[in-house]
């Protein structure tokens, strides 16, 4: 009755590898650890189905009850692959689901366990069981993806089933950057429903940059006054905390991140008596990557109060653990042509710009130690400037693939984001006026390209690899808004979702899986996210879609 699932049930004889596809049976995204499934089809029985926790206590399993309920009674999902299939044979009914969970604990943090299995039987009750409500949150999720319509029933094709899973990496993000270009909290929140659906846990939220200030301050209330793009571009206490507890709801961290003291122009707009290099124009290129120019001073005491001030205050308002201080892209011609840092380093001797980040650095982390955070910053200051942090400090890798295998050498936890695969924001062209150059981050990263990229290759010793907790995909949002974060973002963060869910290996043939083989489970999964109201960009045309087999590339390499 039970049959093993290998690599997305689209395995294939291997000299068929490029002839053949089987289309996907249970389509569940990102794959499953261990998937078991028989071959006969039930039926939800509808009247009647209902879903049930031993918790009762718990905010968390009571919100993902509900938003499940719903979804088993009112979603009506046909696959694409079903399109000629006609009734599927169904011998039995599913009446219920039981969600059985042994602590109604609900902090949510890198050590919190996500496992959960799932069995469905032939007949009867349906049964998830966790370790935590955030396990229970992902077993729903897979659980609705094992039912399709068909004939104007819910079914499950394939029971019995039985998936034992759990995420390989802990965290799993997404950085959406509120700063360049506004969202307001309905695109956000349609964005954490995206990310549940993939199985996704860290809104890394990089709410400010050099260009506004969109979130309230009650210590600075001068920042959004003078930051936010307008009266209707910001984002209350309130407009937080709902953010916030949403995520929770779905199991989703929000991380924020305050870069600092580099991207602070809009610092500036309120307070120019502690920066440096403030908007330099016309040549802003040799003091900022990008317009507008401005950091923070780094010798000026007044700016390490601000930054205290901004740390203390959202360190309270953000509840997450984990506080992203910045550092990207820090520009040493910025600081030296100011005239206060240029007289602090002479009358210092001794001092430097390096020793000036080291000291900016160290401080700032010992403050979020102080308010009990786990400081975060980008690969930048160690890398590039050899500051000496604690080793609990976590590094994010950008610059390139080799940087994560550089910070876990150094003993630092490392989320891996390189540019050339995980930024979302490339290939759209220059958003600068008059240049008809490509943006520096080209090409687009398709889906493809995203899923080969294994963050532990080339990391071959196991306690250094236990040290890459994860990665993120970014999109900084120079030519997005929630006009097209959904496309930008969907389906490319799904293949992302996958290798940080499941890993690149199948964990039954221990070989890597290819994206020609998941294509249409990813397929599948795409129109799923659309029927749910998330606008994820098509992969290939519809008719790919039924004959798979023909739109493969003749001289594309193959396993």
């Amino acid at each position: 009755m039970w049959s093993v699932h290998l690599s997305s049930k689209l395995v294939v004889a291997s000299v068929l590898a490029i002839l053949a596809f089987e289309q996907p049976v249970n389509a569940v995204w990102p794959i499953p650890v261990q998937y078991g499934e028989g071959k006969i089809g039930v039926e939800i029985k509808r009247s009647d189905f209902m879903i049930k926790s031993n918790v009762t206590s718990s905010s968390v399993i009571n919100a993902a009850i509900e938003r499940y309920q719903y979804l088993v009674e009112h979603e009506y999902f046909e696959s694409p692959y079903d399109f000629n299939e006609g009734a599927i044979k169904t011998s039995g009914y599913i009446y219920s689901l039981e969600v059985d969970v042994q602590s109604a604990q609900d902090v949510f943090d890198l050590e919190t366990d996500e496992s959960y299995t799932l069995e469905v039987p032939v007949e009867g009750k349906a049964v998830i069981s966790a370790k935590t409500p955030f396990g229970a949150v992902r077993g729903l999720e897979t659980f609705s993806q094992l039912i399709v319509a068909n004939s104007g029933r819910k079914v499950i094709k394939n029971a019995p089933v039985r998936i034992v899973d759990a995420p390989k990496f802990a965290h799993r993000g997404i950085l959406l950057d509120t700063s360049r270009n506004f969202y307001h909290v309905d695109a956000i929140l349609r964005t954490l429903d995206a990310m549940a659906y993939n199985k996704l846990n860290v809104l890394h939220w990089h709410v400010v940059d050099a260009f506004s200030w969109p979130i309230e301050s009650k210590v600075h209330p001068e920042l959004t006054e003078k930051g936010a793009y307008s009266v209707d571009m910001r984002y209350s206490y309130e407009d937080v905390k709902k953010i916030i507890n949403y995520a929770k709801n779905r199991a989703i961290r929000v991380m924020p991140e305050f870069d600092m003291p580099g991207h602070t122009f809009t610092i500036g707009e309120a307070h120019p008596e502690i920066m440096s290099c403030l908007n330099k124009q016309p040549n802003w290129d040799k003091f900022s990557a990008e317009p507008p120019s401005g950091q923070l001073n780094i010798a000026d005491p007044r700016a390490v109060s601000f930054a205290f001030d901004i740390i203390t205050e959202y360190s309270r308002l953000f509840l997450d653990l984990g506080f992203h201080m910045g550092g990207g892209v820090l520009n040493v011609d910025c600081w030296k042509e100011d005239p206060v840092i240029e007289l602090y380093i002479r009358d210092h001797p001794g001092e430097s710009i390096n020793s000036l980040v080291n000291g900016w650095f160290t401080q700032m982390a010992e403050k979020l130690n102080e308010m009990g955070k786990i400081s975060i910053a980008y690969e930048d200051p160690v890398l590039n400037f050899n500051y000496a942090a604690k080793n609990t400090t976590i590094l994010q890798a950008w610059a390139n693939e080799d940087s994560v295998g550089k910070i876990v050498d150094k003993g630092y936890r490392a989320i891996a984001s390189p540019w050339n695969r995980y930024y979302l924001d490339c290939g759209h062209g220059s958003w600068l006026s008059n240049f008809e150059g490509n943006s520096w981050c080209d090409p687009y990263k398709g889906w493809q390209q995203i899923y080969s990229y294994n963050p532990l290759a080339n990391i071959t010793d196991p306690e250094k690899q236990k040290l890459v907790i994860g990665g993120e995909v970014a999109l900084f949002s120079a030519q997005s808004d929630e006009t097209t974060v959904d496309r930008y973002l969907w389906p490319r963060a799904s293949a992302f979702a996958e290798i940080m869910w499941s890993g690149s290996q199948d964990s039954v043939t221990n070989t890597t899986r290819e994206a020609s083989k998941v294509a249409p489970r990813l397929t599948d999964h795409r129109f799923r996210m659309v029927a749910r109201g998330i606008m994820a960009g098509p992969l290939q045309p519809l008719w790919c879609i039924r004959h798979p087999e023909a739109c493969l590339h003749p001289t594309a390499p193959t396993a």
